[in-house]
């Protein structure tokens, strides 16, 4: 689906399909689901450079920004949980076209962040598109990168909720899911990683189709990047923290049943003697009057060691 936005000269928005094409003012393309025919009339409308056209018929590209003649090629990625299970997330990947007075999006699929720009647009078209397609690109790396922060509470909200479980009992399913929180941190680095490194350029004077103004405010996405490195940094470490606390609680769990055993066994280790001693078939063991000291050295005995015991602070 191709959707055309313009503003006129007047300020006023016109929304319209692949006929308004060419119509005077800044326009913002929004393909989604990207057909080779249609990418075909807008490469050439626009002179988009072949290889990325190509990488727009994929869309499986890492976050780049790569320059050509007369606009710059932008790919952003972002994830999103729309079932609210923390281990499967989606990636979102937005390519971005920006020329002197048009910007080209495509995408697969809905995203929030499209949405979110479009309703910024329709209540204020002037302070927006209005600003030139570069500021559009900032509003949309924006939105893509603002998403992550609900995200990465809700794994810090996980995180100590999982922590607590191990301390309460730790089972073998709660490592399971500290193992797949890991791999799914991970996969969030991976992405947001080489992402930092793309706005890091685009808060750079000098870069082609961005002027020195909008490259301020890529400025503050790069600054909302490094926080987000910086919490999946966090969250790796407590999540390390919250592993070794499940070994070291299985660990003294496993002390604390070996003591017992070994203290059991120590308490009938003396008793199997003297009853072992005592029952050897020879004359004058079974004498009558052998008969209560030897029951009351079964008693006396074990009650001792457990005094001891007790004494020595071993129960």
């Amino acid at each position: 689906m191709l959707t055309v936005r313009t503003l006129t000269s007047t300020g006023a928005l016109k929304v319209g399909d692949e006929t308004q094409l060419g119509a005077p003012g800044v326009t913002w393309v929004d393909l989604e689901q990207p057909d080779a025919a249609v990418l075909g009339r807008l490469k050439e409308r626009y002179g988009l450079h072949p290889l990325a056209v190509e990488d727009c018929l994929t869309l499986d590209q890492r976050p780049k920004l790569e320059a050509y003649a007369g606009h710059q090629f932008l790919v952003l990625q972002g994830f999103e949980c729309p079932n609210h299970d923390l281990l499967h997330l989606e990636l979102r990947e937005l390519h971005a076209f920006i020329g002197p007075d048009w910007i080209l999006t495509v995408h697969d699929g809905p995203q929030p962040a499209i949405a979110e720009v479009v309703k910024r647009l329709e209540a204020d078209p002037a302070n927006t598109l209005g600003r030139g397609p570069d500021f559009l690109a900032y509003l949309l790396a924006d939105a893509m990168v603002d998403s992550h922060f609900p995200l990465l509470d809700r794994y810090s909200d996980e995180i100590e909720s999982l922590e607590e479980r191990i301390f309460e009992r730790p089972k073998p399913a709660l490592m399971q899911r500290a193992f797949a929180l890991k791999r799914a941190l991970v996969q969030l680095r991976r992405v947001l990683s080489p992402q930092r490194d793309v706005l890091g350029l685009l808060s750079r004077s000098g870069v082609a189709q961005v002027s020195e103004k909008t490259s301020v405010y890529f400025r503050d996405v790069y600054d909302h990047l490094m926080r987000l490195s910086e919490q999946i940094d966090s969250a790796r470490d407590l999540l390390g923290n919250a592993m070794e606390a499940w070994l070291s609680v299985v660990a003294n769990k496993t002390n604390d049943i070996t003591k017992q055993l070994t203290l059991f066994a120590s308490i009938f280790m003396p008793l199997s003697f003297v009853v072992g001693f005592f029952g050897q078939n020879f004359e004058g063991l079974a004498a009558p009057w052998l008969f209560w000291p030897t029951l009351g050295v079964l008693v006396a005995l074990p009650v001792g060691m457990v005094g001891w015991f007790r004494y020595r602070r071993w129960l």
